[in-house]
């Protein structure tokens, strides 16, 4: 079993190296700093991660750009939406079945290409049959041994979920795996919670001597309410896109289009968020506490005003609040 535990230190130590200068700290002056632009994607599940990176990626590779989509949410829809609707297999499925047979991993097994895009699913357990986060650490050290330090790219997009904490899922930040992350959310509180708190994972492992840093933020699904430009402002990150509430953008989403091209209406604000995402700086993030996030919201909406009144012990017994006979001996005071 011991054969089986991911040893990262090594891949730990490379990965720190291709993200080594504190770029959180400073100007940027819109030439990349790395030769690879490692770039990790939180949000809520189902807030538009995959939409969002499948066109952007498409729109990168057609403008002339090497790019590696690496879908890192066990869902594994980052890829499906790239591929028309098809899944590619996994590398954990993958490596599972290339094991019990005794062969190798290839690169062709794991890695598939289309609109000059390069993509791969690290995918997950089963489910109850295992830790994601773990899978996610798994699959990493995978792609190690398979050479991903010696690739040739000019992006590489890892789509994780925001909503896990755990510490696969934080490898990007906790391990400085990329130089930036970049937000995607609406204007819902329980997306910019989730965007709060992977802004709060940056700056906890800022003090711990990290160096990743937030580009910004992408809205998605905006209705113009004003929620998420809000909370951009709030916590100091610049709105990198905001890609409209739209009902063709939700039909084509839903059947597997890819508009994120020059041939799709949609194509300019694609075209605009790749310029965005290849120039804005990683900065320090300044999170917000919870009433802070609650107060970007009209106070109607949040239960503000409520007060909080504390249960006491006969509360919580009910039906079991009577006293009962009591064998204390009580004594009369001499």
């Amino acid at each position: 079993m011991k054969d089986d535990v991911p040893n990262l230190k090594d891949f730990d130590q490379r990965l720190r190296d291709e993200a080594h200068e504190d770029l959180a700290d400073v100007i940027n002056d819109g030439e990349p700093t790395q030769e690879t632009q490692i770039i990790a994607i939180y949000g809520k599940g189902g807030i538009g991660k995959s939409f969002t990176l499948a066109n952007l990626s498409h729109m990168m590779a057609e403008q002339g750009k090497r790019v590696l989509l690496i879908g890192c949410d066990p869902k594994s829809d980052t890829t499906s939406l790239l591929f028309g609707g098809k899944a590619c297999p996994t590398i954990i499925e993958t490596s599972t079945k290339k094991s019990l047979a005794g062969e190798q991993v290839q690169i062709g097994d794991v890695c598939f290409k289309r609109g000059g895009v390069f993509a791969m699913e690290l995918g997950g357990p089963e489910v109850g049959r295992g830790c994601g986060g773990r899978g996610i650490i798994h699959g990493f050290e995978l792609l190690e041994k398979l050479g991903f330090h010696d690739w040739d790219f000019d992006y590489v997009l890892l789509d994780f979920l925001g909503d896990v904490v755990c510490g696969g899922f934080g490898l990007p930040i906790a391990r400085d795996m990329a130089q930036k992350v970049i937000l995607v959310a609406s204007n819902d509180l329980q997306s910019l919670y989730v965007a709060n708190n992977v802004c709060s994972a940056v700056e906890y492992f800022r003090k711990l001597g990290g160096n990743v840093g937030v580009a910004g933020l992408v809205v998605n699904k905006d209705d113009h309410s004003g929620e998420a430009q809000a909370f951009a402002e709030a916590v100091d990150i610049p709105v990198l896109a905001s890609i409209p509430q739209d009902d063709d953008l939700r039909k084509k989403s839903a059947n597997y289009q890819i508009v994120g091209t020059e041939k799709s209406q949609w194509g300019s604000l694609f075209a605009g968020l790749a310029e965005q995402v290849s120039d804005a700086p990683p900065v320090r993030p300044a999170p917000l506490h919870q009433d802070g996030l609650l107060d970007l919201f009209d106070g109607s909406d949040t239960g503000a005003g409520v007060t909080l009144e504390p249960a006491t012990d006969e509360d919580m017994r009910g039906k079991n609040a009577d006293p009962k006979p009591s064998l204390e001996v009580v004594y009369d005071d001499a």
